[in-house]
């Protein structure tokens, strides 16, 4: 269905910065978590892509530059977060009335 791939797949950045808040995780953990909470199982290049953005973004902080790391969400991160699921609230609450 077009509307689940565009509100799963197409906002993945709002799933990885919501795991990343419960605990910090290794890319290939996170792409798991993501795969089993949430139902859908993005490309891992595409999953990659948006960690590598978020990053260059400040939402996301890797824990060290050696090959397992960690990423870990930022205060930034977690403001964007905030703002994104306060706007799917609102959008939400539109399409209601």
């Amino acid at each position: 269905m077009h509307l689940r791939d565009s509100l799963t797949k197409g906002n993945l950045w709002i799933y990885i910065l919501k795991e990343l808040q419960i605990h910090p995780c290794t890319p290939a953990d996170l792409k798991r978590i993501v795969e089993r909470r949430h139902g859908f199982s993005p490309a891992v290049i595409t999953f990659y892509t948006v960690i590598y953005k978020l990053q260059r973004e400040g939402l996301v902080r890797r824990s060290s530059s050696t090959f397992r790391s960690t990423y870990e969400v930022t205060a930034k991160g977690t403001k964007e977060l905030a703002q994104a699921l306060d706007f799917i609230k609102q959008l939400e609450l539109g399409l209601e009335t």
